[in-house]
Protein backbone atom coordinates (compact mmCIF):
# COMPACT_ATOMS: atom_id res chain seq x y z
CA UNK A 1 0.00 0.00 0.00
CA UNK A 2 1.46 3.16 -0.96
CA UNK A 3 1.24 6.23 1.31
CA UNK A 4 -0.50 9.02 0.51
CA UNK A 5 1.79 12.08 -0.37
CA UNK A 6 1.82 15.53 2.26
CA UNK A 7 -0.38 17.79 0.90
CA UNK A 8 2.27 20.58 0.85
CA UNK A 9 5.96 19.99 0.19
CA UNK A 10 7.97 19.75 2.65
CA UNK A 11 10.31 22.60 1.88
CA UNK A 12 6.69 25.18 1.54
CA UNK A 13 6.03 24.10 5.14
CA UNK A 14 9.42 25.27 6.44
CA UNK A 15 9.30 28.72 4.63
CA UNK A 16 5.84 29.27 5.94
CA UNK A 17 6.97 27.42 9.99
CA UNK A 18 10.28 30.25 9.91
CA UNK A 19 10.51 33.21 11.90
CA UNK A 20 8.28 36.28 10.83
CA UNK A 21 11.38 38.02 9.96
CA UNK A 22 12.14 35.63 7.32
CA UNK A 23 8.75 33.64 7.01
CA UNK A 24 6.46 33.14 3.55
CA UNK A 25 3.34 33.02 2.90
CA UNK A 26 1.31 29.83 1.97
CA UNK A 27 2.05 28.15 -1.05
CA UNK A 28 -0.41 28.72 -3.84
CA UNK A 29 -1.75 25.27 -3.51
CA UNK A 30 -2.79 25.79 0.20
CA UNK A 31 -5.29 28.30 -1.37
CA UNK A 32 -6.41 26.64 -5.32
CA UNK A 33 -6.24 22.60 -4.63
CA UNK A 34 -9.74 21.21 -3.54
CA UNK A 35 -7.73 18.05 -1.95
CA UNK A 36 -6.47 20.99 0.37
CA UNK A 37 -10.41 22.22 1.22
CA UNK A 38 -11.82 18.93 1.78
CA UNK A 39 -8.80 18.34 4.67
CA UNK A 40 -9.66 21.87 6.36
CA UNK A 41 -13.35 20.61 6.58
CA UNK A 42 -12.26 17.78 8.11
CA UNK A 43 -9.31 19.12 10.45
CA UNK A 44 -10.18 22.62 10.79
CA UNK A 45 -13.96 23.17 10.58
CA UNK A 46 -15.88 20.19 11.99
CA UNK A 47 -13.64 20.45 14.98
CA UNK A 48 -13.69 24.01 15.38
CA UNK A 49 -16.32 26.05 17.59
CA UNK A 50 -18.18 28.34 15.32
CA UNK A 51 -20.34 31.60 15.30
CA UNK A 52 -23.97 30.75 14.19
CA UNK A 53 -25.97 33.47 15.72
CA UNK A 54 -26.41 36.11 18.60
CA UNK A 55 -28.11 36.23 21.39
CA UNK A 56 -29.74 39.24 20.20
CA UNK A 57 -31.17 37.62 16.66
CA UNK A 58 -33.03 35.12 18.99
CA UNK A 59 -34.36 37.23 21.80
CA UNK A 60 -37.90 35.40 22.70
CA UNK A 61 -38.63 31.87 23.73
CA UNK A 62 -39.94 29.75 20.28
CA UNK A 63 -37.51 31.94 18.42
CA UNK A 64 -35.07 30.21 15.96
CA UNK A 65 -32.56 30.29 13.32
CA UNK A 66 -32.13 27.65 10.86
CA UNK A 67 -29.27 27.01 8.56
CA UNK A 68 -26.06 24.88 7.93
CA UNK A 69 -23.66 24.27 10.15
CA UNK A 70 -21.22 22.74 6.86
CA UNK A 71 -23.39 20.03 5.44
CA UNK A 72 -25.08 19.87 8.72
CA UNK A 73 -28.43 21.78 8.80
CA UNK A 74 -29.06 23.36 12.50
CA UNK A 75 -31.74 25.04 14.34
CA UNK A 76 -30.18 27.32 16.98
CA UNK A 77 -33.47 27.94 19.51
CA UNK A 78 -34.66 29.82 22.53
CA UNK A 79 -36.32 26.99 23.83
CA UNK A 80 -39.84 27.95 25.26
CA UNK A 81 -37.88 26.71 28.62
CA UNK A 82 -35.36 29.95 28.24
CA UNK A 83 -32.60 27.69 27.91
CA UNK A 84 -30.68 28.14 24.07
CA UNK A 85 -29.93 25.02 22.01
CA UNK A 86 -28.27 23.83 18.51
CA UNK A 87 -30.46 21.27 17.67
CA UNK A 88 -30.26 18.84 14.11
CA UNK A 89 -32.74 20.53 11.54
CA UNK A 90 -33.32 16.75 10.44
CA UNK A 91 -36.76 14.69 10.74
CA UNK A 92 -35.99 11.24 12.99
CA UNK A 93 -38.26 10.12 10.26
CA UNK A 94 -37.05 9.95 6.93
CA UNK A 95 -34.41 12.70 7.22
CA UNK A 96 -36.14 15.65 5.31
CA UNK A 97 -35.68 18.92 7.51
CA UNK A 98 -38.19 20.28 9.64
CA UNK A 99 -37.43 23.93 8.59
CA UNK A 100 -36.26 26.52 5.78
CA UNK A 101 -33.38 28.24 6.10
CA UNK A 102 -33.97 31.53 8.17
CA UNK A 103 -35.12 33.14 11.14
CA UNK A 104 -38.81 31.96 12.62
CA UNK A 105 -40.72 31.88 15.27
CA UNK A 106 -42.11 28.27 16.67
CA UNK A 107 -43.37 26.09 19.48
CA UNK A 108 -43.55 23.78 17.50
CA UNK A 109 -41.30 22.22 14.55
CA UNK A 110 -43.38 20.35 12.38
CA UNK A 111 -41.76 18.11 9.62
CA UNK A 112 -43.23 18.77 5.96
CA UNK A 113 -42.65 15.32 4.79
CA UNK A 114 -44.89 13.26 7.03
CA UNK A 115 -46.13 16.25 9.75
CA UNK A 116 -43.92 14.22 12.98
CA UNK A 117 -43.80 17.12 14.99
CA UNK A 118 -40.61 18.43 18.16
CA UNK A 119 -40.88 20.63 20.77
CA UNK A 120 -38.00 23.51 21.27
CA UNK A 121 -36.08 21.16 23.22
CA UNK A 122 -36.16 18.44 20.55
CA UNK A 123 -38.41 16.12 21.80
CA UNK A 124 -40.53 14.35 19.55
CA UNK A 125 -44.03 15.26 20.47
CA UNK A 126 -46.70 13.74 17.94
CA UNK A 127 -45.66 11.43 15.02
CA UNK A 128 -49.16 10.38 13.22
CA UNK A 129 -50.23 7.14 11.76
CA UNK A 130 -47.57 4.91 14.11
CA UNK A 131 -49.70 2.85 15.75
CA UNK A 132 -48.82 -0.66 14.80
CA UNK A 133 -44.77 -0.07 14.69
CA UNK A 134 -43.33 -2.34 17.40
CA UNK A 135 -41.17 -0.96 20.45
CA UNK A 136 -41.94 2.63 18.96
CA UNK A 137 -42.30 5.29 21.51
CA UNK A 138 -42.17 9.19 20.96
CA UNK A 139 -40.61 9.41 24.40
CA UNK A 140 -37.31 7.83 23.32
CA UNK A 141 -37.26 10.21 19.86
CA UNK A 142 -35.62 13.43 20.55
CA UNK A 143 -33.63 15.27 17.52
CA UNK A 144 -29.69 15.36 18.55
CA UNK A 145 -28.34 18.37 19.95
CA UNK A 146 -24.70 19.85 18.86
CA UNK A 147 -22.67 21.16 21.58
CA UNK A 148 -22.81 25.05 22.19
CA UNK A 149 -21.74 27.83 24.17
CA UNK A 150 -22.34 31.16 24.63
CA UNK A 151 -19.60 34.18 24.27
CA UNK A 152 -19.80 37.95 24.74
CA UNK A 153 -23.18 37.07 23.33
CA UNK A 154 -22.57 34.79 20.04
CA UNK A 155 -23.69 31.29 20.23
CA UNK A 156 -21.32 28.93 19.22
CA UNK A 157 -21.61 25.19 17.99
CA UNK A 158 -19.03 22.43 17.12
CA UNK A 159 -19.29 19.06 15.99
CA UNK A 160 -16.73 17.83 17.32
CA UNK A 161 -17.90 15.87 21.06
CA UNK A 162 -14.46 15.74 21.88
CA UNK A 163 -13.11 19.31 21.38
CA UNK A 164 -12.12 21.64 24.53
CA UNK A 165 -14.91 23.73 25.64
CA UNK A 166 -14.35 27.61 23.31
CA UNK A 167 -13.74 30.14 26.17
CA UNK A 168 -10.87 29.14 28.30
CA UNK A 169 -8.97 28.65 24.82
CA UNK A 170 -9.22 33.19 24.18
CA UNK A 171 -9.18 34.42 27.73
CA UNK A 172 -5.69 36.41 26.35
CA UNK A 173 -8.56 37.64 23.60
CA UNK A 174 -11.42 38.06 26.09
CA UNK A 175 -9.23 40.40 28.11
CA UNK A 176 -7.87 42.66 25.38
CA UNK A 177 -11.15 43.17 24.00
CA UNK A 178 -12.93 43.13 27.22
CA UNK A 179 -13.46 47.37 27.38
CA UNK A 180 -15.80 47.30 24.41
CA UNK A 181 -18.75 44.98 25.95
CA UNK A 182 -19.69 43.07 22.87
CA UNK A 183 -22.56 41.61 25.11
CA UNK A 184 -24.04 44.85 25.02
CA UNK A 185 -24.09 45.37 21.53
CA UNK A 186 -27.04 43.74 19.15
CA UNK A 187 -26.63 43.29 15.18
CA UNK A 188 -28.63 46.31 13.23
CA UNK A 189 -28.09 45.36 9.67
CA UNK A 190 -27.01 42.55 7.42
CA UNK A 191 -25.29 42.77 3.98
CA UNK A 192 -24.70 39.52 2.63
CA UNK A 193 -21.79 39.42 -0.35
CA UNK A 194 -20.52 36.42 -2.19
CA UNK A 195 -16.91 35.89 -2.87
CA UNK A 196 -15.39 33.77 -5.72
CA UNK A 197 -11.64 32.80 -3.59
CA UNK A 198 -10.64 30.61 -1.01
CA UNK A 199 -11.94 31.71 2.25
CA UNK A 200 -8.00 32.14 3.81
CA UNK A 201 -7.68 35.39 0.71
CA UNK A 202 -10.35 36.84 2.73
CA UNK A 203 -9.53 36.22 6.25
CA UNK A 204 -5.61 37.43 5.38
CA UNK A 205 -6.96 40.39 3.91
CA UNK A 206 -8.89 41.48 6.69
CA UNK A 207 -6.04 40.80 8.95
CA UNK A 208 -3.34 43.04 8.14
CA UNK A 209 -3.67 47.00 7.44
CA UNK A 210 -0.29 46.85 5.09
CA UNK A 211 -2.72 47.07 2.15
CA UNK A 212 -4.34 50.49 3.58
CA UNK A 213 -1.32 51.99 1.31
CA UNK A 214 -2.78 50.85 -1.58
CA UNK A 215 -6.08 49.24 -1.47
CA UNK A 216 -7.75 51.92 1.04
CA UNK A 217 -5.15 55.30 0.57
CA UNK A 218 -8.31 57.11 0.24
CA UNK A 219 -10.96 55.22 3.10
CA UNK A 220 -9.03 53.77 5.93
CA UNK A 221 -5.23 55.39 5.70
CA UNK A 222 -5.63 58.60 6.25
CA UNK A 223 -7.51 57.40 9.43
CA UNK A 224 -5.56 54.65 10.68
CA UNK A 225 -2.08 54.87 9.36
CA UNK A 226 -0.22 51.45 8.18
CA UNK A 227 3.14 51.41 9.54
CA UNK A 228 1.40 52.50 12.67
CA UNK A 229 -0.59 48.73 13.26
CA UNK A 230 0.48 46.51 15.49
CA UNK A 231 -0.26 42.79 16.60
CA UNK A 232 0.06 41.18 19.99
CA UNK A 233 1.49 38.13 21.06
CA UNK A 234 -1.36 35.47 21.21
CA UNK A 235 0.81 33.25 23.90
CA UNK A 236 0.43 30.48 21.15
CA UNK A 237 -3.72 30.50 21.64
CA UNK A 238 -5.97 31.03 18.65
CA UNK A 239 -6.85 34.36 17.96
CA UNK A 240 -4.76 37.40 16.07
CA UNK A 241 -5.67 41.27 16.94
CA UNK A 242 -4.62 43.74 14.39
CA UNK A 243 -4.48 46.95 16.47
CA UNK A 244 -4.51 50.16 14.05
CA UNK A 245 -3.96 53.48 16.60
CA UNK A 246 -6.12 56.51 14.98
CA UNK A 247 -4.28 59.12 13.67
CA UNK A 248 -5.59 61.57 15.78
CA UNK A 249 -7.24 60.75 19.29
CA UNK A 250 -7.13 64.25 20.11
CA UNK A 251 -11.30 65.14 19.21
CA UNK A 252 -14.16 64.27 20.74
CA UNK A 253 -15.52 60.81 21.24
CA UNK A 254 -17.05 58.84 18.54
CA UNK A 255 -20.95 59.26 19.26
CA UNK A 256 -22.72 56.45 20.51
CA UNK A 257 -18.76 55.67 22.27
CA UNK A 258 -19.46 52.70 25.29
CA UNK A 259 -18.53 54.77 28.48
CA UNK A 260 -15.01 54.14 30.39
CA UNK A 261 -13.29 53.60 27.44
CA UNK A 262 -9.84 55.90 27.20
CA UNK A 263 -9.47 58.51 24.21
CA UNK A 264 -6.99 55.69 22.35
CA UNK A 265 -9.86 53.13 22.61
CA UNK A 266 -12.75 55.28 21.61
CA UNK A 267 -10.79 55.58 18.48
CA UNK A 268 -9.08 52.78 17.80
CA UNK A 269 -9.71 49.85 15.49
CA UNK A 270 -8.91 46.55 16.09
CA UNK A 271 -9.40 43.43 13.06
CA UNK A 272 -9.64 40.47 14.90
CA UNK A 273 -9.61 36.57 14.07
CA UNK A 274 -10.60 33.83 16.33
CA UNK A 275 -9.17 31.03 13.85
CA UNK A 276 -10.25 29.60 11.52
CA UNK A 277 -12.64 32.53 10.58
CA UNK A 278 -14.11 34.15 13.17
CA UNK A 279 -13.59 37.78 12.01
CA UNK A 280 -14.64 40.79 14.25
CA UNK A 281 -13.78 44.69 13.83
CA UNK A 282 -14.26 46.63 16.79
CA UNK A 283 -14.30 50.25 17.75
CA UNK A 284 -15.73 52.29 20.91
CA UNK A 285 -19.09 52.79 19.27
CA UNK A 286 -19.90 49.32 17.69
CA UNK A 287 -18.58 46.45 15.84
CA UNK A 288 -18.75 44.05 12.69
CA UNK A 289 -19.26 40.92 12.41
CA UNK A 290 -17.91 38.94 9.55
CA UNK A 291 -19.36 35.85 9.23
CA UNK A 292 -17.51 33.60 6.52
CA UNK A 293 -19.26 30.64 4.93
CA UNK A 294 -16.59 28.36 2.96
CA UNK A 295 -18.61 26.47 0.12
CA UNK A 296 -15.44 25.10 -1.80
CA UNK A 297 -11.77 25.94 -2.36
CA UNK A 298 -13.49 28.94 -4.55
CA UNK A 299 -16.27 29.76 -2.95
CA UNK A 300 -17.12 31.66 0.42
CA UNK A 301 -20.42 33.64 0.97
CA UNK A 302 -19.96 36.61 3.33
CA UNK A 303 -22.52 38.17 5.64
CA UNK A 304 -20.92 41.05 7.39
CA UNK A 305 -23.45 42.18 10.66
CA UNK A 306 -23.33 45.56 11.87
CA UNK A 307 -23.28 45.81 15.26
CA UNK A 308 -24.35 48.57 17.85
CA UNK A 309 -24.13 48.96 21.62
CA UNK A 310 -27.74 48.73 23.01
CA UNK A 311 -26.45 51.29 25.83
CA UNK A 312 -25.67 54.26 24.13
CA UNK A 313 -27.38 54.37 20.75
CA UNK A 314 -30.69 55.09 21.44
CA UNK A 315 -33.97 53.77 19.57
CA UNK A 316 -34.46 56.65 17.70
CA UNK A 317 -31.28 56.94 16.36
CA UNK A 318 -31.03 53.12 16.07
CA UNK A 319 -31.89 53.35 11.87
CA UNK A 320 -29.78 56.07 11.35
CA UNK A 321 -26.98 55.10 12.60
CA UNK A 322 -27.04 51.69 11.28
CA UNK A 323 -27.24 52.91 7.99
CA UNK A 324 -24.34 55.15 8.00
CA UNK A 325 -22.46 52.32 9.40
CA UNK A 326 -23.77 50.13 6.54
CA UNK A 327 -22.62 52.24 3.74
CA UNK A 328 -19.27 52.67 5.56
CA UNK A 329 -19.14 49.37 5.75
CA UNK A 330 -20.12 48.68 2.11
CA UNK A 331 -17.42 50.94 0.66
CA UNK A 332 -14.52 49.48 2.31
CA UNK A 333 -15.79 46.06 1.57
CA UNK A 334 -15.82 46.69 -1.89
CA UNK A 335 -12.39 48.25 -2.52
CA UNK A 336 -11.48 44.64 -0.20
CA UNK A 337 -13.56 42.46 -2.85
CA UNK A 338 -11.04 44.13 -5.66
CA UNK A 339 -8.04 43.46 -3.72
CA UNK A 340 -9.27 39.79 -3.37
CA UNK A 341 -10.05 40.02 -7.13
CA UNK A 342 -6.20 40.48 -7.90
CA UNK A 343 -4.84 38.28 -5.48
CA UNK A 344 -7.00 35.03 -6.21
CA UNK A 345 -6.33 35.87 -9.88
CA UNK A 346 -2.54 35.75 -8.52
CA UNK A 347 -2.73 32.60 -6.81
CA UNK A 348 -4.29 30.65 -9.84
CA UNK A 349 -1.44 31.68 -12.02
CA UNK A 350 0.78 29.14 -12.95
CA UNK A 351 4.18 30.66 -11.67
CA UNK A 352 2.98 31.92 -8.64
CA UNK A 353 5.23 30.85 -5.65
CA UNK A 354 5.20 31.66 -2.10
CA UNK A 355 6.01 35.51 -1.18
CA UNK A 356 7.48 36.73 1.65
CA UNK A 357 5.46 37.99 4.96
CA UNK A 358 6.08 41.88 5.72
CA UNK A 359 6.44 42.23 9.58
CA UNK A 360 3.09 44.11 9.78
CA UNK A 361 1.83 41.16 8.37
CA UNK A 362 2.38 39.41 11.68
CA UNK A 363 -1.37 38.31 12.03
CA UNK A 364 -1.34 36.45 8.93
CA UNK A 365 2.39 34.15 10.14
CA UNK A 366 0.12 33.54 13.67
CA UNK A 367 -2.35 31.78 11.79
CA UNK A 368 -0.39 29.96 9.04
CA UNK A 369 1.05 28.34 12.43
CA UNK A 370 -2.06 27.52 13.72
CA UNK A 371 -3.37 26.32 10.10
CA UNK A 372 0.05 24.25 9.78
CA UNK A 373 -0.03 22.72 12.84
CA UNK A 374 -3.81 21.95 12.71
CA UNK A 375 -3.37 20.36 9.26
CA UNK A 376 -0.59 17.80 10.46
CA UNK A 377 2.29 19.89 8.81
Amino acid sequence: MTASPPLLAPEATARARAPLASAATLPPQAYRDPAIFAAERACLFASAWLPLARLDQIPEPGDYIAMDLMDQPVLVVHGMDGEIRVLSNVCLHRAAPLAEPGPGHRRLFSCPYHAWSYDTEGQLIRAPLMDGADHFDTRNCRLPQLRSEIWQGFILATLDETAAPFAPQVTGFTDYVAPYRLDDMAIARTLDFPGHWNWKVLVENFMEAYHHIATHSATLEPVFHARDSHIPDNDGQPWSILHMPAADVSGPHPEGTLPGLTDAQAHDLLATVLFPHFLLGIQGNGAVWYQLLPRAHDEVDLRIHVLLPRSTVPPEAWDETADAVAALVTVIHEEDIAANNLVWQGLTAPLTTQGRLSPLEKSIWQMNQWWLTRMGL
